[in-house]
């Protein structure tokens, strides 16, 4: 990490202070089911069924927190097998997260004031998007189309990454109202992080010009001393 530069540093340490709630905080429920002191409010959904809840925060927080340092252009530059390694462990628990996700979503029972069809319908929706992604890009990196990969793999973020934005709009929301959203209009609001995020995304995608395709070429080989 010695050739990462002042501003990638200064993305890292972003990435991860916006990741803290969402991927690290999660570990206080973990704490709980595994007998530990009683800290958040209850969740009969955790208690009742645990795996799914327990295995997405773990893979959430990996994907979160690793997926980050996927971004860096110096690791990519100067430590491509580690950045090999630390894609196929993210790409992993990318698709934990979102399949887990996916399964609370439609197997576990939400009160109306915590997921409407909306809600619902984005969840089912961004989780199969998330794992379709991830399958793309590793298909496009095996074809050497790197700019089609790193496409991929931001938008698969940007949707991965929908828990900090929603934590950001919740904490606004009860700045300027007072209370904590629910129903229809906290539906609204956990839906527009994602498109926040993908927006954002898409828009580094056009500036960075990832949306050509292109594809890595190999060096031509050195020709002999005459």
């Amino acid at each position: 990490m010695r050739n990462v530069t002042k501003f990638e540093w200064a993305f890292l340490a972003f990435a991860l202070v916006y990741s803290f709630i969402p991927a690290v905080l999660p570990f206080v429920r973990v704490s709980e089911l595994l007998g530990g002191p009683i800290i958040m409010p209850p969740n009969p959904r955790a208690i009742n069924e645990p795996v799914p809840i327990v295995l997405h925060i773990l893979a959430s927080a990996i994907f979160c927190l690793a997926g980050a340092v996927q971004f860096l252009p110096s690791l990519r530059r100067t430590r491509p097998a580690l950045h090999r390694g630390l894609g196929r462990l993210v790409a992993a628990a990318g698709c934990v997260s979102a399949l887990t996700g996916l399964w609370m979503t439609v197997f576990y029972v939400f009160p109306s004031a915590l997921q409407g069809p909306l809600l619902y319908w984005a969840r089912v929706v961004l989780s199969i998007a998330m794992v379709a992604a991830i399958v793309w890009a590793v298909v496009a990196i095996r074809a050497r189309n790197i700019a089609a990969h790193r496409a991929a793999m931001l938008r698969t973020y940007a949707i991965g990454q929908g828990a900090a934005t929603q934590t950001a709009l919740f904490i606004a929301g009860m700045a300027l109202f007072g209370a904590e959203p629910s129903g229809f209009s906290r539906d609204v609001l956990m839906v527009a992080a994602w498109v926040i995020n993908l927006v954002i995304a898409e828009a580094i995608i056009r500036h960075a010009d990832l949306a050509r395709p292109t594809r890595a070429v190999d060096k031509p080989a050195a020709r002999p001393a005459p």
